[in-house]
């Protein structure tokens, strides 16, 4: 029996991070928490997001994704690997997505660019 899910059914829990994060760090291995990802000890830098910043569609295999748009020129605040990125929901302190990166060295002052990346929900196999 073959398994169904409707894009809205997927398009919901995207919809949620789209709708609610407002903040976008990176972090110097796994944040556990929305403590550790916005000011905590693996908090290295974080810019502002807004619902532009993400655009849902298809998937590029299956399902469905949010592609998150590049943001550059955000400042580092502290030294460290960056290798994984967090996306945040300061309003309600909440830590909405994780996801790792090519790990980089950064230095406190320099700019840095987060490139475009996606969130991807496959169909059920």
């Amino acid at each position: 029996m073959a398994k169904k899910v409707h894009d809205d059914v997927l398009d919901g829990a995207l919809l949620l991070v789209k709708n609610n994060c407002d903040r976008l760090t990176v972090c110097a291995g796994e944040p556990a928490s929305y403590a550790e990802a916005s000011a905590g000890a693996k908090y290295l830098a974080g810019t502002a997001m807004t619902t532009g910043d993400f655009t849902i569609g298809d998937g590029a295999i299956s399902g469905r994704r949010a592609q998150v748009a590049a943001k550059s020129g955000i400042t580092v605040e502290q030294n460290g690997t960056v290798d994984h990125i967090a996306l945040l929901d300061t309003a309600n302190e909440r830590l909405l997505y994780v996801t790792t990166c090519s790990p980089q060295v950064l230095t406190a002052g320099n700019s840095l660019t987060v490139n475009s990346w996606s969130i991807e929900i496959a169909d059920p196999a």
